[in-house]
């Protein structure tokens, strides 16, 4: 049976396709399909959203075509507008790595720092390289520093590289223009740079209690002293590093801009001013990070010795790793596309509104749940953020963003073993199962619930 979607005012919330008890199941089967196929039956996420896209269309009643019809533009629409983003994002952190600037961060600010203080530094060099880096590039990219600082320092690698975990894991989690972050932006209509803004209120001092503050209880629960593998990190020979303040403002101006045009729309809130229509444009996340890669070709490819050749291989390289992660996202557009048009979004609206229910909490709790099954922060970021679109409905720019961050506390909820990252981080660290469980896993679900309760805070305020 096929039954019309009808679009309500806003052209993006759909009225229900479907009696309730029908987009529920709908719903609940697909979503239990996804973890299934993911976590049992280990296909890919890629090939998982596909299926459950159809799935939750089809038992909605609506035709095979017409599902399919939805799901592509979702698809397309969502690669349009993330997809350039993460390549950007791509290119800017090879550039940051191969040229030896994250190496002139981590040495700048870990060889200034006394034993005592060195997990709150190790907490902001993790965040400062995971600003613009994906986490397992981040990590590792840190690894050979996390080891060297705990056996100079002769402590638990534990105590250095929990801080360091959390600076990496927050910027994943609340900050574009990491992947999880950029899709709930874009599906549930916020703005970026307030997120952006927003992003980085929350991150700070969740990764101050998820990071030196967790790390000292977690280091004296588990103490590993650090192996002796990277002696020594290789020295790229071709030239020198650019400086310190040269690669600080280097990965600094994307997020300058964004947030320059965001102040500007709330200072200035003219469309016929000159100043803010320049803001408008280069402040723009896409221009914004295009302006960024080009001038990293500089300052990091052809200021550290490369010549153009080398410059353009390694902005290339960027892409290859980055292919499962744009799929995995498109399809996530895809599978909220079809989400969207059932109706389901309006239905769990309406429900959460006669219930009382904070959207915040309800954002969290639902992320949190996905995130547990599937054991990807992305599929949890993108399912919620579908979830929660009748929701914002009304809501002002910042209460939607904040949103947004509610969903990315949520998705980064107790790492198990059902996530690549927990075997990544295991494997680095010489842990058992049992030790990174009270590492790792409580480490993120630290980081989940502080930045939930951050997330809270602000929304007294805003």
């Amino acid at each position: 049976m096929t039954t019309a979607v009808l679009p309500l005012a806003t052209g993006d919330i759909y009225d229900p396709v479907a009696p309730g008890w029908q987009l529920v199941v709908a719903a609940l089967g697909a979503i239990t399909l996804l973890i299934l196929l993911i976590s049992v039956v280990k296909l890919h996420p890629f090939l998982a959203l596909i299926i459950g896209g159809l799935t939750v269309g089809i038992v909605a009643g609506q035709n095979v075509g017409d599902v399919l019809t939805t799901f592509t533009e979702g698809f397309g629409s969502t690669t349009a507008g993330v997809g350039i983003l993460i390549a950007l994002g791509a290119m800017f952190a090879k550039l940051l790595a191969d040229s030896g600037g994250a190496d002139q961060i981590v040495d700048t600010i870990v060889g200034r720092s006394s034993t005592r203080m060195l997990p709150w530094s190790m907490a902001a060099v993790g965040a400062i390289i995971g600003l613009p880096m994906f986490f397992e590039i981040g990590l590792v990219l840190l690894m050979p520093v996390i080891y060297l600082v705990a056996r100079r320092a002769q402590v638990s690698l534990i105590t250095v590289g929990i801080p360091a975990l959390a600076g990496l894991s927050a910027m994943h989690g609340f900050v574009p223009p990491h992947p999880g972050p950029v899709a709930a932006v874009d599906t549930l209509g916020a703005d970026l740079g307030v997120t952006l803004g927003l992003g980085l209120l929350v991150a700070v001092p969740t990764v101050i209690v998820a990071g030196p503050l967790f790390g000292a209880v977690a280091g004296r629960w588990v103490d590993v002293p650090a192996p002796d593998t990277f002696e020594g990190r290789e020295q790229d020979e071709s030239g020198p590093r650019p400086s310190f303040v040269v690669t600080m403002a280097t990965v600094m101006l994307p997020v300058v801009l964004m947030l320059g045009r965001a102040v500007t729309e709330i200072v200035v809130n003219d469309e016929e001013n000159s100043f803010q229509q320049v803001m408008d444009v280069i402040g723009e996340p896409v221009v914004a990070l295009l302006i960024a890669v080009l001038v990293a070709m500089f300052t990091f490819g052809v200021g550290s010795g490369m010549d153009l050749k080398k410059v353009s291989g390694t902005v290339e390289s960027a892409l290859p790793g980055i292919a499962g992660i744009l799929l995995i996202v498109a399809a996530g557009g895809g599978f909220k596309e079809v989400l969207v048009r059932t109706g389901v979004g309006t239905l769990l609206a309406d429900w959460a509104k006669d219930a009382n229910i904070s959207v915040y909490l309800l954002a969290w709790v639902v992320a949190v749940l996905i995130r547990l099954a599937t054991g990807s922060a992305t599929v949890a970021t993108i399912t919620a953020a579908s979830l929660m679109l009748g929701l914002v409905e009304g809501m002002s720019t910042a209460e939607t963003s904040l949103v947004v961050l509610a969903v990315g506390a949520g998705s980064v909820f107790f790492s198990h073993v059902n996530d690549a990252g927990f075997w990544l981080v295991k494997e680095y660290f010489k842990l058992s199962v049992g030790q990174t469980i009270k590492t790792w896993s409580l480490m993120e679900t630290v980081l989940s619930v502080s930045g939930l309760g951050f997330v809270m805070v602000l929304s007294l305020f805003v």
